[in-house]
């Protein structure tokens, strides 16, 4: 007897875990259908969840189609597959290369709190130049922000040639328009937001768009793009550039047409039809060089370049949380030129490009250190512009803007020259820095590190939340209005006024005259590569 029972007692002490690992996990029921996710303490994540059918066949370079409902109950407990892209470089700190890829991409995950009614919604557009980058990267973990009472939203949109190919057999085949099908991606989600939401506990009335770098870019297309009005209520852009764009269908501020870029590329791959590259291998496609993703003024999804449309107040008038970091180019060197043999020869290289302009250049960016003039000049000229403007823009038409500058700096990363560098306020924003990939330089495990973090994902969170940021314990940080305010984020948030005094009003100046002149790209070649600079035009500094 002893021993029957002892052994039935293995037998349930053998079971107990197995039940445990077979518990079901949360089920949503949202109008797209059931999922299945994970419980993660007091947290709840469904990964992999389409918000598009796949864009195979014909439905490649076509706007994405709604995904059918589906029956039963779908299993989100794994991350969907990325989007076609270049694998990065090995040695890059960038290089955190995805698991897995396919066109059958468009994916979301969302991560929100237990129990959630009404939360905010914050959803993340990836950053990656539109070429790379997916939305399961680690340090994109919504955790932390779903503590604090803020369902996260992270999603894949098409990349490269794949989402972002013009050409004029795809604008008579889409009444006139093609390319930007990334960004009709995104707009995609954003409705599957709207639509669902609600089911994960979510308020589909107040969603904050927020992205970096490429997905900042992402942001301000959104903002100026009338198909996308009413998804969201706020946004987020940090590390943005507000470059010009190429037109659908005219060469204009010295680039090709969209679609004259697009009938290159085909050419180049040999692709005699449209049918010959719907046909292509996407990995051939993805890695044959040559084709560059800014998207396509086409009038209709992009009425307008992005500053014409901010300058004209077409944009969204929702507030704006916006930013850059001090040292954007110590990791985007390839963006800077190298410095002269000298600071005669950078001081006269100057002079001939700015002309009247120059002494203003030349006070803000001194010969007397050349590498840390053009890094700071190049920044300036794409990320610290751009997220000023947008500071501006949206408080003229009456909404708050919040800007800050990110500086702060740590051992792993200074050492290698790296302070501050591109995307690296990201794991203090998430709260993932024991997330980050392994090549990148970590911060230190320490208290002023987690409570900075701690800070930043208050601010970010509370912004999502209510259109303003406040961090428990922290310093108010004021709106951006007629005192240039921002905060500035060192070793603690530290309120400030006028960053980098004269930056935006050089960098306004010489983007006026290019636009003015119609012949030259504004914002994307600086300083050293900068073309002469046109005479001043009406308006323009």
């Amino acid at each position: 007897m002893l021993k029957t029972l002892s052994v039935l007692l293995a037998i349930v002490a053998l079971a107990a875990p197995l039940a445990a690992l077979a518990a079901p996990g949360p089920v949503v029921r949202a109008p797209a259908g059931a999922v299945e996710g994970e419980a993660q303490g007091g947290i709840e994540v469904f990964k992999g969840i389409p918000y598009a059918q796949a864009p195979v066949g014909p439905l490649r370079w076509a706007p994405p189609k709604p995904t059918q409902p589906w029956s039963g109950v779908r299993q989100a407990t794994q991350f969907g597959a990325a989007c076609w892209q270049p694998l990065s470089p090995p040695g890059s700190i960038y290089a955190d290369n995805p698991p897995r890829m396919s066109e059958d991409c468009l994916s979301l995950n969302i991560w929100t709190p237990k129990g959630a009614r009404h939360a905010p919604v914050l959803v993340w557009i990836h950053g990656g130049a539109l070429t790379t980058g997916f939305s399961s990267e680690p340090t994109y973990d919504g955790t932390a922000m779903a503590k604090r009472g803020v369902i996260v939203v992270s999603i894949n949109y098409r990349l490269g040639v794949l989402g972002w190919l013009a050409s004029p057999e795809l604008s008579a085949e889409q009444g006139g328009v093609s390319g930007n099908y990334g960004l009709l991606d995104q707009i995609e989600a954003l409705r599957w937001v709207k639509a669902n939401i609600a089911a994960f506990g979510g308020d589909p009335a107040n969603v904050t768009i927020a992205g970096e770098s490429a997905g900042g870019l992402s942001v301000m297309y959104l903002l100026t793009a009338p198909p996308a009005r009413g998804l969201f209520a706020k946004a987020i852009a940090e590390s943005a550039y507000m470059v010009s764009t190429p037109d659908l269908k005219a060469a204009r501020y010295g680039a090709p047409s969209a679609e004259e870029s697009g009938a290159k590329f085909a050419a180049r791959l040999g692709a005699k039809s449209l049918a010959a590259l719907r046909a292509m291998d996407p990995a051939k496609l993805t890695n044959t060089p040559g084709f560059a993703p800014f998207g396509a003024i086409d009038g209709k999804l992009l009425p307008s370049q992005l500053v014409d449309a901010f300058d004209r107040g077409e944009q969204a008038h929702v507030p704006i949380l916006a930013g850059f970091n001090s040292g954007e180019i110590r990791s985007l060197r390839a963006l800077a030129p190298r410095p002269p043999a000298s600071a005669q020869a950078y001081e006269s290289a100057i002079r001939a490009s700015y002309g009247d302009l120059a002494q203003p250049f030349l006070k803000l960016y001194p010969p007397t250190n050349l590498e840390e003039s053009i890094i700071a000049a190049t920044r300036d000229a794409l990320y610290g512009w751009t997220a000023e403007r947008l500071a501006i823009k949206q408080t003229a038409v009456g909404r708050s803007a919040y800007l800050y500058r990110f500086d702060h700096g740590y051992p792993a990363a200074d050492d290698k020259g790296l302070h501050a560098f591109h995307a690296s306020e990201l794991p203090f924003v998430f709260g993932s820095i024991a997330r980050l990939p392994p090549a990148w330089p970590k911060p230190p495990s320490t208290p002023g590190e987690a409570a900075l973090s701690d800070a930043m994902v208050g601010y970010w969170t509370s912004f999502a939340a209510t259109g303003k940021p406040v961090a428990t314990g922290q310093p108010a940080w004021r709106a951006y209005d007629g005192t240039r305010a921002y905060m500035a984020f060192r070793a603690a948030p530290e309120p400030a006024v006028h960053p980098e005094p004269g930056m935006y009003e050089l960098n306004e100046a010489v983007m006026c005259r290019r636009r003015a002149a119609g012949t030259q790209p504004w914002n994307w070649n600086v300083g050293l590569w900068a073309p002469p600079l046109p005479p001043k035009a009406g308006g323009c500094g």
